[in-house]
């Protein structure tokens, strides 16, 4: 399962707390260029609308050998492919104060484009630093483990 985009602030800026996997509704050059490599997850996140999900934001570059396509919107909303069982197990989780779904990383599944998010709750500031001074402390124990 080669991975095509990674949200790398994600992990960061999210408690991140069950994790999913959907399928994605793309046109066939959004899958070519998808497939190139020309997708970005900055800045995106996944919607509900009328019990459907939706991937909002997300930046799929025009595919170069398409040829002209009249008005592409590379930020357009794209739908998720979930089952109804999970989107409504999703929607009550949303309900619980906090609490988000967001991006991970795309990548392909056989021939298809598979999109893995999260339902997530966001972290302060002080959770953050926190994190940081963890991650340092053990970056210096696994130094001085090595020098001695």
């Amino acid at each position: 399962m080669p991975t095509l985009a990674t949200n790398k602030r994600a992990h960061f800026d999210y408690e991140l707390l069950d994790k999913y996997e959907a399928g994605l509704v793309l046109s066939g050059a959004e899958t070519k260029s998808t497939k190139m490599g020309h997708i970005s997850l900055k800045g995106s996140f996944v919607t509900i609308h009328d019990s459907e999900l939706y991937l909002t934001n997300a930046t799929i570059s025009h595919y170069p050998f398409a040829g002209f396509k009249i008005a592409y919107d590379p930020t357009r909303s794209r739908k998720l492919l979930v089952k109804k069982s999970e989107i409504k197990s999703l929607i009550g989780k949303l309900h619980v104060k906090g609490l988000t779904l967001v991006p991970l990383r795309v990548y392909t599944k056989r021939r298809l484009v598979k999109l893995e998010f999260a339902v997530a709750r966001g972290k302060k500031a002080h959770d953050k630093r926190s994190d940081i001074t963890k991650r340092e402390s053990e970056r210096e124990i696994g130094r001085a483990m090595k020098n001695s």
